[in-house]
């Protein structure tokens, strides 16, 4: 088998980022040596590959400084409409290779390390993942960082600087296992912490109401230390900034308590308030309604809308002197989007501060919140919706407590008006909800706070306002908006994928690389046999760089030409990856009936974390593991099948296996997936779909038309009318053998041999209460894998789809939907202006 070329190899071959000058190779080097000589403690002469790493990584970051100090005072000296992305999770993965590649400079870097004899790829591979996020959302606030930067935005993103990100996966006997992430145990080469900039954030205590205004007295306070993270645009010089708050005790915090006596119990108490940015809750599509989750949502809220507000009434470079002091043009200088519900106390706390502490008349106050905050929905599923305990509210948060209820009161009037005698219509509509234990539903805040309410892909906005938020799209129609969710093509395809963005550009030019639609031009070349040859190259290249990383990291040997049929993402009963389970098991037993037969080989490959409290999910990746040691063991399958876990998936393993795919699994129940879009990275780098009606699915089949996807399925229609008659499991088990036989070999521990009953839970949640419907898309996608398996037989239709479904993928860009966002929400224009170098004066 051939030694597959590295990215550093092919670098070498390359135009796409036009030759490194030797000015800059000279300059890179320089810089590098002078890094590693000051990084070098003076009793220790050998340098470490982290040594090395960090030498690297702060040359890089010379040449970000002076372009994000001047892209700040850019903004100060314009004074435009800022954008505030408000999010609890920032999903980043690794920053070394994403700066070199958005400041034009991995030829310089790759040239002057390789002069050193070092190897750029290895010392990119030291680099941590900054794991502060658990899956699609905190990843789509990453790409839209880099979007609003390309984009020339003075945008800022705020969030919680977590001291464990998302858990690192071990698979032990088959079972997941999680251990903390400790990212930051090296130090973070790219973070510079703000202590002059932090802020005092108040918890618990009680609320008075007295001539002067209400006060809210006796409370806790924990301060927020801001770290700042710079974020480059795409080779215009423009840097903005991720700011990222860390919970530091007072220096007083518990000593005060003078009758506590121990001073020791005191300081070590300090550990109480540094816990709120401790660790990243790892749940994705659960609200797990915990007080400390409550309190690092206040928290990063809190900070954030004093951090904005001070810059908004000071807005002059270098100057902290309030410019500002009235509040009607806050929402012409101030866009606030939430991130789905968890930054939803931005809407009682900017009520807060205006009518508390700034004396704004109530109405005039609502008028205000409500023009400048926007609302993002992410899911439909009921279990991920936050509803929190009015009772954890009122300790907690006593003032904010009355203020929801004052909204909630004023919006209630308000739909009685316009519906009366409608008492269901009220109940439905409320921010309360009555019960055993009464709670706050945090979407419904969003939607009544926000003048704009979006989903993130077409047929999810349409659910919304159908289902939803019904009730409340009846009363404002023209609050519901939809904005297809993206992916930025720097990272998604320029920097895990150079052999293809090369191909292309060879082709069509670079322009693509900041207009995505650009790809179209690709069509007629459908048919170009040279340029199909091309495309199956680079694809073959990248599965046996995957093959050789593979039989490195799991010591399984791969057929690099069986097909890579990929299923990464979080595991979840709706991302249904039970159902790719007995496709496999029935791909296993065919083999078994008849090895004779002339089958496609394939290596399927899912991965993704579990939460930790989550059983199913658990046993479903015991269930993956377990199928793996059957198929992988057993001599009659050959390489034929190859069942493996990918352990530990994140970003940085993300942008290795996604370029090697040929086949990427969407199949979650229609109806349930908000949008996805590991489904555009998919598509973005020359791997077909398999897959239902969901999500961005559906207008990925609009642009690359439906017969160049593979489709299969229950629609959201026929989802419904199922769930009218009644959902029977048995009979599908009945009608159809292949399924009954799988299923029976996983209860009966055909797949576990030592643990006979180690699936009895999975097969009962199928047969008894599948939520998900699992068995009634079997056959349909045995069928449509049939199909697969088919075109997959023949190369060069295979790649005429795959260069078809790559022309086709410009809508998904990142950079589209952040245009459309500032647009018709924050009402801002993106800009084209390039800000001079920093080795340029300015005018």
């Amino acid at each position: 088998m051939a030694k597959p070329l590295t990215d550093s190899e092919k670098r070498k071959q390359i135009s796409v980022r036009g030759l490194a000058g030797l000015g800059d190779v000279a300059e890179v080097r320089k810089s590098f040596n002078r890094h590693l000589h000051f990084t070098l403690v003076k009793d220790r002469n050998v340098a470490t590959p982290r040594d090395y790493f960090f030498a690297l990584a702060h040359t890089v970051r010379d040449h970000l400084v002076g372009r994000w100090i001047r892209t700040q005072q850019h903004y100060y000296e314009r004074d435009p409409k800022r954008i505030y992305y408000l999010s609890l999770e920032f999903y980043m993965g690794r920053t070394l290779q994403n700066t070199m590649v958005n400041l034009g400079l991995q030829n310089a870097c790759d040239e002057a390390i390789y002069q050193l004899g070092l190897d750029l790829e290895e010392l990119e591979e030291i680099e941590e993942d900054a794991g502060l996020g658990n899956g699609g959302l905190g990843r789509l606030a990453a790409c839209f960082l880099d979007s609003m930067a390309t984009l020339g935005l003075a945008a800022y993103g705020y969030g919680i600087r977590y001291e464990f990100g998302i858990f690192n996966q071990k698979i032990v006997n088959g079972w997941q296992v999680e251990e903390a992430d400790d990212w930051l145990r090296y130090g973070n080469p790219w973070e510079k912490a703000r202590p002059e900039y932090m802020l005092p954030v108040h918890f618990y205590g009680r609320v008075e109401h007295t001539p002067d205004g209400v006060k809210w007295l006796d409370t806790q306070v924990v301060l927020a230390m801001p770290y700042d993270t710079p974020v480059p645009g795409y080779k215009n010089n423009t840097v903005n900034t991720m700011r990222l708050w860390s919970a530091k005790a007072p220096n007083d915090f518990k000593l005060q308590d003078f009758n506590v006596g121990d001073y020791i119990e005191a300081v070590l108490d300090r550990n109480l308030a540094e816990n709120i940015s401790r660790v990243l809750y790892p749940n994705d599509n659960f609200f797990e309604g915990k007080e400390l989750r409550l309190k690092q949502e206040y928290f990063v809220v809190a900070a954030t809308l004093q951090d904005i507000i001070r810059r908004f009434k000071s807005s002059k470079f270098g100057c902290r002197d309030p410019v500002r002091t009235c509040f009607e043009t806050f929402p012409d200088k101030v866009a606030i989007q939430l991130n789905d519900t968890h930054p939803a106390l931005s809407i009682p706390e900017l009520m807060r501060i205006l009518v508390d502490v700034e004396k704004v008349d109530w109405d005039k106050a609502w008028e205000i919140t409500k023009k400048t905050c926007a609302y993002t929905n992410h899911t439909v599923l009921p279990e991920a919706l936050e509803r929190w305990p009015v009772s954890m509210f009122e300790k907690l948060l006593p003032r904010h407590l009355e203020i929801i209820y004052a909204i909630n009161q004023r919006h209630l009037d308000h739909v009685a008006a316009l519906f009366p005698g409608d008492v269901d219509r009220l109940r439905r509509m409320s921010v309360i909800e009555e019960g055993d234990c009464k709670r706050i539903n945090m979407a419904h805040l969003c939607v009544i706070g926000s003048h704009a309410v979006n989903g993130v892909a077409r047929i999810h906005s349409e659910i919304v306002k159908q289902s939803v938020f019904k009730d409340f799209y009846e009363l404002e129609p023209e609050k519901f908006q939809n904005k297809t969710n993206g992916i930025t093509p720097r990272r998604w395809l320029l920097l895990c994928n150079p052999g293809l963005a090369d191909t292309i550009v060879e082709k069509i030019g670079e322009e693509f690389l900041t207009d995505l639609s650009q790809l179209k031009k690709l069509l007629p070349l459908v048919n170009d046999e040279a340029f199909i040859r091309d495309v199956a190259k680079v694809k073959q290249e990248n599965k046996l760089k995957f093959s050789a990383f593979l039989e490195k990291e799991y010591k399984v040997k791969i057929n690099p030409s069986s097909m890579f049929d990929v299923h990464v993402k979080r595991i979840h009963e709706y991302k249904r990856q039970l159902l790719n389970c007995l496709h496999v098991v029935t791909l296993y037993n065919r083999i078994k009936r008849d090895p004779a037969k002339a089958f496609v080989p394939r290596t399927v490959m899912i991965g993704g974390k579990a939460a930790p409290g989550y059983h199913m999910a658990k046993l479903i990746i015991k269930l993956v593991t377990s199928i793996g040691d059957v198929v992988n063991r057993d001599p009659v399958v050959g390489d034929r099948l190859k069942v493996i876990f990918l352990e530990n998936y994140r970003v940085s393993l993300a942008e290795k296996v996604i370029p090697a795919a040929d086949l990427s699994q969407q199949i979650s129940t229609a109806g349930t997936e908000a949008s996805g879009t590991g489904n555009m990275k998919f598509m973005l780098n020359g791997a077909l779909t398999i897959g239902t009606m969901d999500g961005a699915n559906v207008e990925m089949a609009e642009e690359a038309g439906a017969e160049n996807l593979f489709i299969f399925g229950l629609r959201v229609e026929d989802v419904e009318a199922l769930d009218q008659k009644g959902y029977n499991a048995r009979e599908y088990y009945d009608r159809l053998p292949e399924l009954k036989q799988a299923v029976d070999q996983i209860s009966s521990g055909f797949f576990s041999p030592k643990e006979p009953d180690c699936f009895k839970d999975v097969v009962n949640m199928l047969m008894h209460h599948d939520r998900f419907k699992v068995f009634a898309d079997y056959e349909a996608y045995v069928q449509c894998q049939a199909q697969v398996d088919q075109l997959y037989r023949n190369p060069k239709e295979w790649t005429k789809k795959v260069i078809r479904n790559i022309a086709c993928s410009g809508k998904f860009s990142s950079d589209r939907t952040i245009t459309e966002y500032a647009r018709e929400i924050w009402g801002v224009e993106p800009s084209d202006l390039q800000i001079p170098p920093p080795n340029i004066p300015r005018d």
